[in-house]
């Protein structure tokens, strides 16, 4: 008869077991912390906001899509702020998706900060203690709306990604950073100039920053200088400001 004996683990090799098990929960639970799950919220005129949230968190941002986008636009970005230790919220302005509200069937003339101002309000109920918004084109201009029209302190940092506020730059309520491409233009040309003029009259603490090409707000992703746009847009989140004012295309 042909007997056979099992030898025993050795110390090292349970040990590199163990640590690889532990290795995989840890990216399981990272992975979960940040994945997308989707929310709902009222708004003050009765409509209703779907967004994307990732991350966990006291910082809290939204993210607000500029006309030709939708919140499904901001998963890259959601993730890499999110990975940040940022809790995200990306949105979908009424009249795209799932979102509703007065005024959806012209959203570019509807009462979009409402919206912006519901997101602020979601994240602070849940948790968050600090709530920036990011918007881009169309969402840039509701979020400069909502810190206009909303008590200081609501919100807390904006950033402006090709846009500016609707309302008089000059009664934000918040530290801003413009981003924006020198050739980025609408048929009316070149966006820069009006874009200068808000920023002009923005109060401080403020950034420009003028990057080479055309690309207009969240297509600026899209180009090789998305890294650099996020790098920037986690840097002014973090408060790590470098001064009080710049601009620059390099």
């Amino acid at each position: 008869m042909v007997s056979f004996r099992v030898a025993p683990l050795s110390p090292l090799y349970t040990s590199r077991v163990r640590t690889l098990s532990t290795l995989v929960v840890a990216l399981f639970l990272a992975a979960a912390s940040h994945a997308q799950k989707a929310v709902s919220f009222p708004t003050s005129d009765g409509g209703v906001v779907s967004a994307d949230s990732y991350g966990a968190g006291e910082r809290g941002v939204v993210l607000a899509h500029g006309g030709r986008f939708n919140k499904g636009s901001w998963a890259k970005q959601a993730q890499t702020l999110a990975a940040a230790g940022f809790r995200v919220l990306a949105i979908d302005f009424r009249g795209y998706g799932q979102s509703r509200g007065p005024g959806e069937s012209a959203p570019m003339s509807a009462p979009l900060h409402l919206d912006v101002l519901a997101a602020v309000r979601y994240l602070r109920k849940t948790g968050a203690k600090t709530v920036a918004v990011v918007g881009a084109s169309m969402g840039g201009g509701a979020a400069g709306d909502a810190s206009i029209l909303s008590e200081p302190g609501t919100i807390n940092r904006l950033v402006f990604l090709g846009a500016s506020p609707n309302g008089p730059a000059e009664k934000l309520k918040a530290p801003s950073l413009f981003i924006v491409a020198r050739d980025d233009a609408n048929a009316d040309g070149l966006r820069l100039p009006g874009i200068r003029a808000k920023y002009e009259k923005a109060p401080q603490p403020k950034e420009l920053i003028i990057l080479d090409g055309s690309a207009h707000a969240q297509f600026l992703f899209q180009t090789d200088q998305g890294e650099r746009v996020m790098r920037e847009i986690l840097r002014f989140l973090s408060g790590k400001f470098s001064a009080p004012a710049r601009a620059g295309g390099k």
